[in-house]
């Protein structure tokens, strides 16, 4: 529903509400900045490290700093994380930045999916939860 917003803004201004014009573009810019800054476009695994990759920027993790890597179903995630909290962006694109849970406080989150999860354990650094598109794979190649 919030993605018709610009245009609902756009409509308006072109229908002679000049006063929309701004709010328009504001909402453009904020989706825009969500998507190329906070929407991972990939996750690469190399021999040193994992690498999650943005638009905008990149963070690399070393691997000797990741403990333990395990997939997870919703019901697992839930007996994981007990009740949380997305602080962050979410919505039609997935949730991405930070979740505060009731049992491991806050973790780094970028998912776009419902089901599947990589529980990436952090040996003194926060979990991340992310939703790679080949989960199975990926936690392989992390693992290894």
């Amino acid at each position: 529903m919030l993605l018709t917003l610009p245009f609902g803004f756009l409509v308006a201004a072109l229908s002679g509400a000049r006063i929309h014009v701004v709010p328009c573009f504001i909402v453009l810019a904020l989706y825009g900045w969500i998507w190329l800054r906070f929407r991972p476009s990939s996750f690469v695994v190399t021999d040193q490290s994992l690498n999650v990759i943005w638009p905008l920027k990149r963070q690399e993790i070393a691997r000797e700093t990741i403990s333990t890597v395990r997939l997870l179903d919703r019901e697992e995630l839930k007996q994981e994380i007990g009740w949380s909290l997305r602080v962050g962006a979410g919505g039609f694109g997935g949730g991405f930045g930070w979740l505060w849970t009731t049992r491991h406080g806050i973790i780094r989150m970028h998912v776009s999916r419902t089901d599947r999860f990589v529980w990436i354990e952090r040996k003194h650094d926060r979990p991340w939860l992310l939703t790679p598109d080949q989960p199975d794979t990926f936690r392989q190649a992390l693992s290894s």
